[in-house]
C-alpha cells in the first residue's frame, strides 16, 4: 500500500457489539450484513461473528446475491433475505442454499406458489405503518393462509419495520406500529421479528423471537442509549505535505477557508472518492497522532486539509483519524446532515485492514 489511506476494521469490537445486542434483546438476533456489512466487508464480518462467543444466531442481507458468497465461504447459519425474491430464480436459489425469504407483496406470493423445489421458510412482512413495503394488516391473514397451504412452504414467520423507533421523544408512532403488528398477526403461528437496532436498545416491548441488529453492530448507536457500543471502523490516512498560510490567504476550492492568523496546513491523502464527505464544513474534528484538531478548506476528490497550527510536534507522516475510536462517526454525520450508515457504506476505494 503506497498511498497512505486505509480503513481499519476491529472485528473484536464487532463481536462485542453483537454480544451487546443479544444481551439487550434477550433472544435470538440477526446480524445484518447488507451493503457489504455497511462497508465493513460482509464475508470477514460474517466469519468473525460465526465464530464469536456467542456466535451469531443468523444473518440478514438485502437480496439473494448478497447471500451466495457467504454460503460459498462456508457460512452455515440461517440467512434472511430482506427484500425477498425479485424473480423465480431467486426463489430457486433460496431453496437451494436454504435462505429465508421475506415476502412483502402479491407478486412475491405468486413466485412462491409457482415454486416446485425444496421447502422454503417465508417471513411475511406486515406494513404496520412505515408504508414502504409489506402487506396491509387486514391482508395478513389471507396471505398467511395462502402460504400455509403450500407444500413447498415449511414455515411462515412474521416481521415488520419500525419507522421512528429512534425518536424516543415521539413514542406514539412506534406504539401504533406495535399495536398494528400484534393485531394483524394475532392467533397466527410463527416467529416474530420487530426490533431494529433502535428498538433493541430502547423498545423492550418490541422484543420478540428475533431482533435485527444493523447499525449498532458497527458501533454507531441509532438512538440515545446507555448501552456502550464500540466503533468498528476507523478511517485513517497520513499527512503527506504541509505549508503555511499567511493572514488573508484562502485555501482550496471555492476559497472555503481564509486564514485569520498564520496557519500551518497539513495535506491528507483522503477525499470524497474515498468516502469522506465533500460537504464537511470547516472545523469538523479530526485526530492527528492522537491530538484533536480540525478540518479546514473544502474536501477534494483525493485530498483534504487539516489545521496543524497548534500541533508543533506533528508533521509529515502523522496518522490522521477521520472517524473511529477518537472521532465519533456520528459527529461527522451530523456535520454533514446525514447518518453514520451513509458514511460507512461510501467507504469503498481504500483498502480494509482487519484486526
Amino acid at each position: 500500500m503506497s498511498r497512505p489511506a486505509w480503513v481499519e476494521i476491529d472485528l473484536a469490537a464487532l463481536q462485542a457489539n453483537y454480544a451487546a445486542a443479544k444481551k439487550a434483546h434477550g433472544g435470538r438476533v440477526f446480524a445484518v450484513l447488507k451493503a457489504n456489512a455497511y462497508g465493513h466487508g460482509a464475508l470477514a464480518c460474517a466469519q468473525a461473528l460465526a465464530t464469536a462467543s456467542p456466535p451469531a444466531d443468523a444473518f440478514a442481507v438485502a437480496f439473494v446475491e448478497e447471500a451466495l458468497p457467504l454460503r460459498a465461504a462456508g457460512i452455515t447459519q440461517p440467512i434472511l433475505v430482506l427484500e425477498g425474491a425479485f424473480a423465480a430464480d431467486d426463489v430457486q436459489l433460496a431453496a437451494q442454499h436454504q435462505l429465508w425469504l421475506v415476502t412483502h407483496q402479491a407478486q412475491q406470493l405468486q413466485l412462491i406458489e409457482q415454486h416446485a423445489g425444496a421447502a422454503l421458510h417465508i417471513w411475511l412482512k406486515v406494513d404496520s405503518g412505515m408504508h414502504r413495503v409489506g402487506f396491509a394488516p387486514h391482508d395478513i391473514a389471507a396471505a398467511h393462509a395462502r402460504l400455509a397451504a403450500l407444500p413447498q412452504v415449511e414455515k411462515v414467520s412474521f416481521l415488520t419495520h419500525l419507522a421512528r423507533a429512534d425518536e424516543l421523544d415521539t413514542p406514539a408512532p412506534t406504539e401504533a406500529q406495535l399495536h398494528a403488528f400484534h393485531t394483524a398477526t394475532a392467533n397466527l403461528a410463527g416467529w416474530r421479528s420487530i426490533s431494529n437496532s433502535a428498538a433493541i436498545l430502547a423498545w423492550p416491548q418490541a422484543h420478540q423471537d428475533w431482533g435485527r441488529a444493523g447499525i449498532m453492530l458497527y458501533g454507531a448507536a441509532p438512538c440515545a442509549s446507555s448501552t456502550a457500543l464500540q466503533p468498528v471502523m476507523a478511517l485513517k490516512s497520513r499527512i503527506f505535505a504541509q505549508r503555511w498560510l499567511e493572514v488573508g490567504d484562502s485555501l482550496g476550492y471555492g476559497a472555503a477557508f481564509t486564514a485569520t492568523q498564520r496557519t500551518r496546513v497539513g495535506l491528507v491523502a483522503m477525499g470524497y472518492a474515498d468516502g469522506y464527505p465533500r460537504t464537511t464544513p470547516n472545523g469538523t474534528p479530526v485526530a492527528i497522532d492522537g491530538h484533536l484538531s480540525r478540518t479546514i478548506g473544502r474536501v477534494s476528490m483525493d485530498m483534504m486539509t487539516v489545521d496543524l497550527t497548534d500541533l508543533p510536534g506533528v508533521g509529515l507522516g502523522a496518522e490522521v483519524q477521520l472517524w473511529g475510536p477518537q472521532v465519533d462517526i456520528n459527529t461527522i454525520a451530523a456535520a454533514n446532515n446525514t447518518i453514520a450508515y451513509e458514511l460507512m457504506c461510501h467507504v469503498q476505494r481504500v483498502p480494509r485492514v482487519y484486526r
